[in-house]
């Protein structure tokens, strides 16, 4: 891989490649001295212009642990705001020769636009707009991993904001790829336009969907990326019709696991009681986060591979007149 850009562009092979290097970083992290020397000499920077915390976090983590020197910066502290461009941007960073360029947009397709202007650095997809965030499908399907050695024939079932979200696109695609079904819950001005092309089921009552789901999979509502203001009549409607309570919770059976990529809303796309109960695989899924960025960064990188070092002619001369005299073993 020279980029990672999403879903769409990875093979079945490769996305499992990637769960199953992230599941070996699982214990790395859990260790007390969290450090390997994979990408020793190596430089990651983090470029975003969304606010996180989780992505940037785990991105930043993820490039320590493994030893490379990690710059973060954010478009408030970045020349943006003094009109700089960002391709102007991107290629100040990779003049700098950085190995990857971890990048979150608002715009889809930014990551694309900046690989074809720096040919020599990998470029990350952190999440860009409402099209793709291929590190938190990765960061579920480890998740799950740790439940199902394989997703295949299960049913995850995605409910809330799935016009403006980069994490259900995502696993639309996944879905495909690996062999799940996914099920998509949402009012219809929370719906993209023909979305049963991507071969889900799509419903509008959220306690029809629920019966057979393997995963109850929340999103928050996005706000911040919505035109208009009314999408759904109030909080406390929207609660009623598409939150996750106890009573929905258990229609869906004892092994139904409940997911949300953060941040939650609660109290509105999910109660406390649910996110905080045994069932909830939220954390877990902060936790995976790290691990499977670290798997990212290391196919990139090429796994820490480094050029052999050149001995000077001068040097390999000496050795040998040493050698010659018995001083050199």
């Amino acid at each position: 891989m020279k980029h990672l850009f999403g879903i769409a562009q990875l093979s079945r092979e490769q996305i499992e490649y990637l769960v199953n290097l992230g599941a070996s970083f699982v214990e790395l992290s859990r260790r007390s001295v969290k450090k390997a020397p994979t990408l020793r000499g190596k430089t990651i920077i983090n470029l975003f212009f969304e606010n996180s915390t989780r992505t940037r976090t785990s991105f930043e983590l993820a490039g320590k642990r493994l030893s490379a020197d990690v710059i973060n910066i954010s478009a408030s502290t970045s020349a943006t705001k003094k009109g700089e461009s960002l391709l102007d941007t991107g290629e100040t960073l990779a003049a700098m020769q950085p190995h990857v360029l971890v990048i979150r947009h608002a715009i889809a397709g930014t990551c694309e636009f900046l690989a074809d202007y720096l040919p020599d650095t990998s470029i990350v997809n952190a999440g860009d707009g409402a099209h793709e965030h291929p590190t938190q499908i990765l960061t579920d399907l480890l998740t799950l991993k740790q439940t199902w050695d394989s997703p295949q024939g299960k049913v995850i079932t995605i409910v809330g904001d799935i016009a403006h979200s980069r994490v259900a696109r995502s696993h639309l695609l996944a879905a495909q790829k690996l062999g799940y079904s996914v099920r998509v819950v949402a009012p219809k001005t929370l719906l993209p336009l023909a979305i049963e092309r991507f071969g889900c089921e799509v419903y509008h009552d959220f306690d029809a969907a629920i019966p057979g789901s393997d995963v109850l999979y929340m999103l928050r509502m996005q706000t911040e990326r919505m035109t208009s203001s009314c999408c759904f009549p109030s909080i406390r409607e929207y609660h009623e019709a598409y939150g996750l309570n106890r009573r929905r919770l258990d229609m869906a059976g004892k092994d139904c696991v409940v997911m949300h990529p953060g941040p939650m809303n609660r109290g509105v796309e999910i109660t406390s009681d649910v996110a905080d109960s045994a069932r909830s695989h939220i954390l877990d899924q902060v936790e995976c986060g790290v691990a499977v960025r670290m798997a990212v960064l290391t196919a990139l990188c090429g796994g820490g591979q480094t050029e052999p070092v050149r001995r000077s002619r001068k040097r390999e001369q000496a050795e040998a007149a040493m050698k010659a005299q018995g001083k050199l073993l």
